[in-house]
C-alpha cells in the first residue's frame, strides 16, 4: 500500500506529466510558453495601469475617475466576450477566409498545440490574444473622454469587439483572406491601431465637440501621471511586440530592440519639434512621441532591423505630429486625446512602410517568394484601406444603433460638473 502511495506521489510530482483539459499530456516548448505568459502580463500592464494613467493624466481632474473606470470596464467586458465567442471568431477554423467557426466556443475545445505556433499550448496563445482584444477597444476611450455615457461606452465596445476587431483579426492573423494575400502585421498596426484609430475618429465626429473646444483651455490635470502611464506602456509594449514572435528566440529579441529604438527616437524628436515650435519641451510631448513611435513600429517590429526602426521613429514623430495639427487645429475635430492621429495614423504609416524596410537589401527579413517591394506595398496599402473603411462603416452603424437604446452623450450640466461627480462620485454611479 505504501509503495502504491509513493508511486502515485512520484507521478504527480513529475513536471513532464502536466495534462491538458482532454487528458492528453500538454504540449509546447516550456521556454516559449513561459515567455508568452510573461508577455501576456506585460500587455495587461499596458491595458490597465498604463493606459489608465496615460489617459487619466491628460483629462481635467473632474473626469479622471470616469476615464479610469471606462478603461477598466472596457478591458473587462472585452475579456469576457473573448473567452465566450471572440476567440473562436478570430482564430477558429476559417469559413471562406472571412470569420472563424465555432470550434472553440467558451474555449472548451482548445488544442494541446496552438495552430498558430507548434511551440505553444493553444490556451497560452488564446490568453495572449485576449490581451490584444482587450486593449484595442480601450484605446478608443481617449476619443470620447469628458462627454460619453458609461452605459453607451460598454455596450458599444462590447459589440465593436465582436463585429470589428474579431473579423479583422481573422482576416490578417487567423487564416483569413488578407493574410492569404500576403498582408503582414507583426503585432497589430492594422488589427489593433488602424481599427481603433479610425473607429475613434468616427465616434468623435458622432459625439461632437466638448464644451469649450477648440477655444477653451482643456488642459491635462496631471502631466506627470501621463508620463508615468507612458513609461508603463513603453515597458509593456515589449510584451506586445516581443510576444508576437510567439517564441523565446532572436525574433523576440529583435522585435523588442526595434520597439525600444523607435520609441526613443520618436519621443526625442517630438520634444525637439516642440522646442523649435514653442520654445520649450514638455512631458506630455515626450509621452505622446513615445506612443507614436511604439504604434508605428508595431506592425514592422519583427520584419526590420534597428536602423529601420530609427527611421520609423522619425517618420512617426513628424507624421503623427502633423496629424494632430490637421485633425484638431485645421479640421476642428475633437478627438480628445488624439487616438486617431497617434494610434491610427501611426499604425497605418508603419503598416505601409514595413513593405519597404523588410527588404533584405535594407536589412529586413525579406519578402515571400514571388513578392517584390512594389507588390508588397500594394498589398499593405490595400489591407490598410479595406480595414479602415470597414472599421469606419461598422463603427458608425454600431454607435448609432446603440444610441437608439441609450444616449451616447451626457447632458450639458453633467459635462460641466464633470463625470466623476455625476456618474460615479460619492453618491454612486449609474449606467446611463
Amino acid at each position: 500500500m505504501l509503495r502504491k502511495i509513493a508511486a502515485t506521489a512520484a507521478l504527480l510530482a513529475m513536471p513532464t506529466m502536466a495534462f491538458a483539459q482532454d487528458g492528453v499530456p500538454a504540449a509546447g516548448d516550456g521556454a516559449d510558453t513561459a515567455w508568452i505568459l510573461v508577455a501576456t502580463a506585460l500587455v495587461l500592464l499596458m491595458a490597465l495601469p498604463g493606459l489608465g494613467l496615460f489617459y487619466g493624466g491628460l483629462v481635467r481632474a473632474k473626469n479622471f475617475l470616469s476615464v479610469m473606470l471606462q478603461v477598466a470596464a472596457v478591458v473587462g467586458i472585452a475579456s469576457i466576450l473573448w473567452v465566450v465567442v471572440g476567440y473562436t471568431l478570430a482564430f477558429g477554423n476559417s469559413t471562406g477566409g472571412w470569420i472563424g467557426d465555432g470550434r472553440a466556443w467558451m474555449m472548451i475545445d482548445l488544442l494541446n498545440v496552438s495552430p498558430a505556433s507548434p511551440n505553444l499550448p493553444e490556451s497560452t496563445f488564446a490568453m495572449f490574444q485576449l490581451t490584444f482584444a482587450a486593449i484595442t477597444p480601450a484605446l478608443m476611450v481617449g476619443a470620447w473622454v469628458d462627454r460619453a455615457r458609461f452605459g453607451w461606452v460598454i455596450a458599444f465596445t462590447a459589440i465593436w469587439g465582436l463585429l470589428v476587431y474579431a473579423p479583422v483579426a481573422h482576416w490578417v492573423w487567423g487564416g483569413g483572406w488578407l493574410g492569404a494575400m500576403g498582408a503582414k502585421d507583426f503585432a497589430g498596426g492594422i488589427v489593433v491601431h488602424t481599427t481603433a484609430g479610425v473607429s475613434a475618429l468616427v465616434v468623435a465626429l458622432l459625439l461632437g465637440r466638448r464644451q469649450g473646444f477648440p477655444s477653451g483651455a482643456l488642459l491635462p490635470h496631471a502631466p506627470g501621471m501621463t508620463m508615468l502611464g507612458a513609461m508603463l506602456l513603453w515597458v509593456g509594449w515589449f510584451g506586445f511586440n516581443g510576444g508576437s514572435a510567439l517564441t523565446a528566440t532572436d525574433d523576440a529579441s529583435m522585435a523588442i530592440i526595434n520597439t525600444h529604438t523607435a520609441a526613443a527616437t520618436a519621443a526625442l524628436l517630438w520634444v525637439l519639434i516642440e522646442r523649435i515650435k514653442f520654445g520649450k519641451s514638455t512631458t506630455v510631448g515626450f509621452a505622446t512621441g513615445a506612443i507614436a513611435g511604439l504604434a508605428t513600429v508595431t506592425p514592422a517590429a519583427g520584419f526590420i532591423n534597428p536602423g529601420a526602426a530609427i527611421l520609423l521613429g522619425v517618420a512617426a514623430a513628424v507624421v503623427c505630429y502633423a496629424a494632430i495639427v490637421l485633425v484638431k487645429n485645421r479640421l476642428k475635430i475633437d478627438d480628445s486625446l488624439d487616438v486617431f492621429a497617434v494610434h491610427g495614423v501611426g499604425g497605418m504609416l508603419g503598416s505601409i512602410l514595413l513593405a519597404v524596410f523588410m527588404s533584405i537589401d535594407l536589412g529586413g527579413t525579406g519578402y515571400a517568394e514571388g513578392m517584390s517591394m512594389g507588390n508588397m506595398l500594394g498589398v499593405q496599402a490595400l489591407a490598410v484601406v479595406v480595414v479602415a473603411v470597414f472599421s469606419a462603416i461598422l463603427t458608425a452603424i454600431i454607435a448609432i444603433g446603440v444610441s437608439l437604446f441609450m444616449p451616447m452623450r451626457v447632458s450639458e450640466d453633467e459635462e460641466v460638473q464633470g463625470l466623476d461627480t455625476t456618474s460615479h462620485g460619492e453618491r454612486g454611479w449609474h449606467l446611463d
